[in-house]
């Protein structure tokens, strides 16, 4: 679904991804981690679009970012995208949140919208407030809006940047269960997180990274059980040591 075939990104001298390979199946849940400013979050952006390469490719379901003739609003229009601070229209109803896209970009009547943005409300626990504003909800509440508001578009990939970094603790549970559910229900997906309890319970691969690249690339087991570099033994430790 996913190839990502030694992609390099500079943000002017500085070399924020070096030669990164990997590649997503369908129905897969690949979780990316490692320490900040690893580049974590630059490799997802890269994936529909949102950030610009400069040498290698990516494929999205056969569709080449910097083949010539590729359609990039058409293909982001099919990569469903939750970023760490919801970004929802903060003056538009969260019905209207979830209908716009739909009306603007697929072209949807607005009656088949509407009832396809209330059973996304109800999957995610929020139909009763369709009818209030971003501000009424809290973050977890938002973010489960975001996550609803991006399967309105019927995405044949998730994307997550991030999703609970954001969110009070308390919170975190809330989204984490709607992404579980999407795994199960094999949605494919790329989560960049540092959740590592969700990493263990429903990723296929993880994938480490350091420095701008892709260090470790290795199924759930053997990342947990035996990771093979110094680097992200290292980071486990801390990370699964509290």
């Amino acid at each position: 679904m996913i190839e990502i075939d030694n992609v390099s990104k500079w943000y002017g001298d500085f070399n924020v991804l070096k030669h990164c390979t990997t590649s997503v199946k369908k129905g897969d849940v690949v979780v990316v981690c490692g320490p900040s400013g690893s580049g974590k979050s630059t490799l997802i952006k890269t994936v529909n679009g949102l950030e610009e390469f400069q040498e290698g490719n990516i494929h999205v379901d056969g569709v080449g970012l910097k083949d010539k003739g590729t359609n990039l609003p058409k293909l982001r229009s099919r990569v469903g995208m939750v970023f760490q601070h919801f970004e929802l229209f903060p003056h538009l109803k969260i019905i209207d949140n979830l209908l716009l896209g739909q009306v603007k970009v697929l072209g949807r009547d607005k009656a088949a919208a509407t009832k396809k943005a209330m059973a996304l409300l109800e999957r995610v626990g929020l139909a009763a407030h369709a009818q209030k504003f971003p501000g009424q909800l809290s973050g977890g509440q938002q973010q489960r809006v975001a996550i609803a508001r991006a399967l309105c578009m019927d995405p044949i990939v998730m994307l997550f940047d991030e999703p609970t970094s954001a969110l009070d603790p308390e919170m975190v549970n809330e989204v984490l269960d709607v992404m579980v559910a999407l795994a199960k229900e094999g949605m494919t997906m790329m989560v960049v997180t540092h959740e590592m309890g969700f990493a263990r319970k429903v990723a296929d691969r993880v994938i480490f990274m350091d420095q701008g690249e892709i260090v470790e690339d290795a199924d759930k087991e053997d990342f947990f059980g035996k990771p093979r570099s110094e680097r992200a033994q290292h980071f486990l430790s801390k990370i699964l040591s509290h």
